[in-house]
């Protein structure tokens, strides 16, 4: 498909107006040749949501066309480049187009599907050849991040990790009795008649070492155990709530601060807990407790229990105007922040621990009851509370949910502000589009923007980091 011309304008205009690469634009002279670092480029935003790379524009010099481009051979290069020195092989849109008197390349690099990445490059191997872009420059991927890039080739099975130094005498008994009686009365034909052990054994709490010694899985010592602690001292919550400053010695401090630990049930209501006392319920800004359960939750039964990641807690964060939760590893399969909450799309990155949550008693029904619809019941409990729509941030090892506490925008400052004023007129635009409308440089109209979708106000249209990224009114 030909990159429409108009768009190569509205990019160079950007990129003077900001006068350096971004995000998603990653701009080369390449007269002589393409530069060692293409390879890195292209492997970059295969892993991310993709990008653009136009060739042929002298960034020192303002952006303007490189004397002494060959489009044609360049664009066979980069071609080359993506067919023979990257695995999986890259198929981008590649153009030649007409630019100010001359021809200039442009390479639109799709992001890969979860299941293919990471795209590395082939001769230095996928842990030191992966790449990611971070800014305006390409970054190395961790072990860690390609690790979970690999991890979606194939389900994940480190929740049914035997956890060698525990025994069964590690479980709560009340609440394996509970998970018991419920799976017996659930499916008696399978386990009526059979024992404790062998039924703990098929639920995947327990599982046999080589001697046929039981052991808790990390699924059966999350989900089940008395202090899961003593063998993983950071798989728990740690929250704190308004975060202040002081005067005199600058240090900043919080209202309340502390770490909740236990099995998953006991770590979920003792959050709960914590966010009520310090959010105050009853007040215009409370959150509805239904949203916060789910989205927590959510956090402790899809994070990533792999043991790079098991040194890191769930992070709850309450301040004046919103509750932030950071979860180690990105959403799994085919979930995205695009697809959350839309039906048909549901994976399970820790299937047994999932499995056995869905019969854990908690609070007056079970701790996971909304297996397909959790994200769209925080988003219809925010929408009722008459709160802005929740915000998902998606990285390779880590996923943030943000739940705003303000309710109905501000009038006042929906006059106030120009690209405000330019929103309310239509149903999207770009960032060109409103700097154009407003007569506000890109600069400041980009800037604007980023702080109204932190807030909730406008909301992003398309992929995050995209080139053809839009905004709205909520």
């Amino acid at each position: 498909m030909a990159i429409d011309r108009r768009r190569i304008t509205y990019i160079v205009r950007d990129l003077r107006a900001v006068a350096t690469d971004t995000q998603d634009i990653e701009v080369k002279e390449s007269v002589q040749k393409l530069p060692a670092s293409m390879a890195e480029t292209v492997s970059a935003f295969s892993n991310g949501p993709g990008g653009t790379i136009v060739l042929g524009l002298s960034e020192k010099n303002g952006f303007i066309p490189a004397p002494g481009f060959r489009a044609k051979a360049t664009a066979d290069s980069l071609a080359t480049i993506c067919s023979d020195k990257l695995t999986p092989p890259v198929r981008p849109e590649i153009d030649v187009v007409d630019f100010e008197n001359t021809q200039v390349v442009i390479a639109h690099i799709h992001e890969l599907p979860p299941r293919e990445k990471p795209c590395y490059i082939t001769e230095r191997g996928v842990y030191h050849g992966s790449f990611v872009r971070v800014a305006d420059g390409d970054r190395k991927l961790t072990t860690y991040e390609v690790d979970r890039l690999l991890e979606e080739r194939a389900q994940p099975t480190f929740d049914l990790d035997m956890v060698r130094e525990a025994s069964r005498s590690d479980l709560d008994r009340r609440l394996v009795t509970a998970v018991l009686d419920r799976q017996r009365s659930l499916h008696p034909s399978i386990f009526a008649n059979r024992s404790d052990t062998d039924v703990l054994t098929m639920l995947r709490v327990l599982t046999r070492d080589d001697d046929d010694g039981l052991h808790p899985t990390l699924a059966g010592l999350l989900a089940l155990g008395t202090y899961p602690q003593q063998f993983f001292p950071r798989l728990t919550v740690t929250f704190t709530a308004l975060p202040t400053r002081d005067g005199k010695t600058g240090l900043t401090t919080y209202a309340d601060a502390r770490t909740m630990a236990g099995p998953i049930p006991a770590v979920l209501a003792d959050t709960l807990q914590a966010v009520q006392q310090n959010m105050h319920e009853g007040e215009a800004t409370a959150l509805p407790l239904a949203a916060i359960r789910e989205a927590v939750a959510n956090a402790l039964v899809h994070r990533d229990y792999s043991p790079l990641a098991r040194g890191t807690a769930v992070q709850v964060s309450l301040l004046s105007d919103r509750l932030v939760i950071t979860s180690p590893g990105g959403l799994y399969g085919t979930v995205t922040s695009e697809s959350l909450g839309t039906p048909g799309y549901s994976s399970a990155r820790n299937q047994f621990l999932l499995s056995l949550l869905e019969n854990v008693p908690f609070s007056d029904g079970y701790l996971v009851e909304n297996r397909k619809a959790g994200y769209r019941l925080i988003c219809d409990e925010l929408q009722h509370a008459g709160m802005p729509a929740p915000k998902a941030d998606d990285h390779i090892s880590s996923f943030e949910i943000t739940l705003f506490r303000s309710g109905a925008l501000p009038q006042a400052e929906e006059l106030s502000d120009e690209v405000l004023k330019y929103l309310a007129t239509v149903s999207d635009a770009s960032a060109t589009e409103i700097a154009d409308a407003t007569g506000l440089s890109r600069r400041t109209v980009t800037y604007r923007l980023s702080n109204y979708v932190e807030s909730g106000t406008v909301e992003r249209v398309g992929k995050p980091r995209s080139p053809k990224q839009r905004y709205r009114l909520r």
